[in-house]
């Protein structure tokens, strides 16, 4: 050994000093986070599970078309079958708590970081370390701040998804053409205007799939997440393996893949336009250019559609 470098303990007395200086701000994180959730989870629990299933069927009609439609109310049916509904909707609600906390803290990020290459810099070698750091090491500074149960695992998720919003909201908008954007500036627009106007709706599909690996890493954070004691689906997993059941293991992983399948294809198909093949139309729906200025122009208002 050349030498020897104590790095622990210094990041141990870091996180003593901040329980015993910072308790306030932690307990009201813990509320926030706390009511947050539950004001998700009453929302999902509150109406009938036949009500929940029938708005998820809806919702994966409209995203997807019939098929997956049909797909949503078996794979609900089937966790209700199994008596996972609640751990089913546990999961959900932190899902959309972190998700949602992961997003509005991420994008915003990943726009200053896209305009600014010193904050690309600093922020980079941050996010690579939070997607390089084991995901049990997350669990260990949030039990020390926020003490066992929900919020540790909600906190803890928040900081393991976020990267994919940062990441792909700063290439998506630093991918939108130049000359676009310096034709903005010609007319006179504003950065402002120009990030609202130009950046950020050339940029929504890069933006969107981040939202999408949000979702996707917070769901597999979750199940991590019920080591810790945060309800939900990730219990009952946590459960099998400590009682050496397969059958509930099985049965809390196959729960958590339907509801994996669920929001991959719902969230990634708002980012996507519905393919439709209509008569006259072209494939995502839209009326092509051409039949647009044919049907603006004087003379074919009085041709036929069948021309």
């Amino acid at each position: 050994m050349l030498f020897s470098v104590d790095l622990g303990t210094p990041v141990n007395k870091a996180v003593d000093w901040l329980t015993e200086n910072l308790s306030g701000l932690f307990d009201a994180v813990t509320t926030v986070m706390t009511e947050l959730v539950n004001a998700v989870l009453y929302v999902l629990t509150a109406p009938h599970m036949v009500v929940i299933i029938a708005v998820f069927t809806i919702l994966a009609f409209f995203a997807r078309g019939w098929f997956f439609a049909l797909y949503t109310l078996g794979a609900f049916l089937l966790i209700q079958g199994m008596g996972l509904w609640t751990p089913a909707m546990q999961t959900l609600a932190v899902v959309v708590v972190a998700s949602v906390f992961a997003v509005v803290i991420g994008v915003p990020i990943g726009i200053w970081a896209a305009r600014s290459p010193l904050v690309s810099a600093l922020v980079r070698p941050v996010l690579d370390f939070l997607q390089t750091l084991p995901v049990f090491v997350y669990l260990i500074p949030a039990v020390f701040f926020f003490g066992i149960g929900l919020v540790p695992g909600v906190v803890a998720t928040i900081l393991f998804a976020i990267s994919p919003a940062v990441r792909l909201t700063e290439l998506g908008i630093r991918q939108v053409d130049r000359e676009v954007v310096e034709a903005a500036h010609a007319f006179g627009a504003r950065n402002g205007q120009i990030l609202r106007g130009v950046q950020l709706p050339l940029a929504l599909p890069s933006i969107m799939a981040g939202i999408n690996q949000v979702i996707m890493l917070a769901l597999s954070m979750v199940v991590i997440a019920g080591m810790v004691g945060a309800d939900g689906l990730g219990t009952i997993v946590v459960r099998g393996i400590s009682q050496l059941d397969v059958g509930i293991g099985f049965q809390g992983g196959l729960a958590v893949v339907f509801l994996a399948i669920f929001l991959d294809r719902t969230t990634s198909a708002l980012a996507t336009p519905r393919i439709r093949r209509w008569p006259g139309r072209g494939r995502t729906g839209k009326t092509p250019v051409a039949d647009t200025e044919k049907s603006s122009s004087p003379a074919s208002s009085t041709t036929p559609v069948s021309a």
